[in-house]
């Protein structure tokens, strides 16, 4: 890793004590209870490679994803607050000067997407859409395009239009390891743009939070987290992964992990031995959430075009805590091949965090945002 510059005295909230409880049930969503900005309790500080600068793009409650509008405004969920943010920058100086409420009235909303002169919109039991006004704010009530199965264990549902124009949705287990009774849990499912004929793309995925479109590919990558309480070394097993999907793809859970390797509860290596493995395998517990691609970053270098980035949210069952820190993943051939530290800070040497990083995204001025759930914040990382 490059060496790395102190960027930035960060104002944000301590984490409560109560931090591994609250993420035992689903580990990617920050209860509403906790997400409230609170009174600065230190100043905690943040650094990336030489030549980078961290600042703040805004300051908001539980910011989650993060979506570039058509309008060049930033919409950011809020699944505590039910509502969809609307974000702007109009004298262009990297800090947002203005928020307003573009969608309220939602139902744990997660992820966003623009496709076809609507806003798209996950909640946890179904995706709806709505027009934006002259103003980009909701010209009328959300209308419900589909439903599936909500409640228990991960609630976030994570959004992506592919090039075929079709609708793929993120939908995560309901428990840390079981035989799903709903067939669309643990899938990213396919729908038609209104929502009709949907129908498991990719299976055996107990989490893929993260989604995204490789530029040029075409082919769509989810950040997905792997099980908790895996004998005999749950701090360090299984790898989380990046999962390249393909239509009608397994990728092994609940009877697998890793590449190929059955889970304990069931020793079924025949079934194992018919799944995909992962493309990339990241530390274990890290919990990565949102992933971009850097291709429009035109303030990165020209290095950092073919490559993405992740937010580690940060893990929950381990001693020593790991996460909580945004990565570069190098990416060549269209496969991802390693990675490393780009953003960290928000976890301190002791373990103890005053933020998570949730989401990344390319603004449309080249730099990229991250958005930090526990602290209540958005970020901005640009060139200096």
């Amino acid at each position: 890793m490059r060496a790395r510059a102190l960027i930035v005295a960060a104002f944000a909230a301590a984490c409560s004590s109560s931090d591994g409880a609250a993420q035992r049930v689903d580990i990617d969503t920050v209860p509403a209870a906790r997400t409230a900005l609170r009174a600065p309790a230190l100043e905690g500080r943040l650094s990336a490679p030489e030549g980078f600068v961290v600042s703040y793009f805004a300051k908001l409650d539980g910011p989650r994803v993060m979506a570039l509008g058509p309008d060049g405004a930033v919409y950011v969920s809020q699944p505590g607050a039910g509502r969809v943010m609307r974000l702007t920058d109009a004298d262009g100086d990297g800090d947002a000067d203005g928020q307003q409420v573009a969608v309220s009235g939602l139902d744990q909303p997660h992820g966003l997407a623009f496709h076809g002169g609507w806003l798209y919109v996950a909640n946890t039991r179904g995706v709806v859409r709505v027009r934006l006004g002259a103003h980009g704010i909701a010209a009328g009530e959300p209308e419900r395009l589909n439903h599936y199965d909500g409640g228990s264990g991960h609630s976030t549902r994570t959004i992506a239009f592919g090039p075929d124009s079709m609708m793929y949705v993120s939908i995560g287990s309901s428990c840390n390891l079981c035989e799903e009774r709903a067939p669309e849990r643990a899938t990213v499912m396919q729908y038609d743009a209104d929502g009709a004929h949907g129908r498991v793309y990719s299976s055996g995925l107990r989490n893929a939070v993260g989604v995204a479109v490789h530029p040029v590919t075409g082919e769509i990558w989810v950040s997905t987290h792997e099980r908790d309480n895996i004998r005999p070394d749950h701090e360090n097993l299984p790898p989380e992964e990046i999962d390249i999907l393909k239509d009608g793809g397994d990728f092994g859970w609940p009877y697998c992990h890793s590449n190929r390797i059955p889970n304990p509860e069931y020793h079924d290596q025949a079934r194992c031995d018919r799944t995909l493995p992962p493309a990339l395998k990241l530390q274990a517990h890290s919990a990565p959430l949102g992933l971009a691609f850097l291709n429009g970053a035109t303030m990165f270098p020209d290095e950092y075009r073919d490559d993405a980035l992740l937010a580690l949210h940060g893990s929950w069952n381990r001693s020593v805590p790991t996460g909580a820190k945004v990565v570069r993943i190098h990416v060549e051939n269209g496969r991802p091949v390693s990675y490393e530290d780009f953003a960290s800070g928000w976890q301190e040497a002791n373990g103890h965090r005053w933020g998570r990083p949730a989401d990344v995204l390319v603004h449309r001025d080249g730099s990229v945002l991250i958005s930090d759930d526990s602290g209540g914040a958005i970020f901005r990382v640009s060139r200096k």
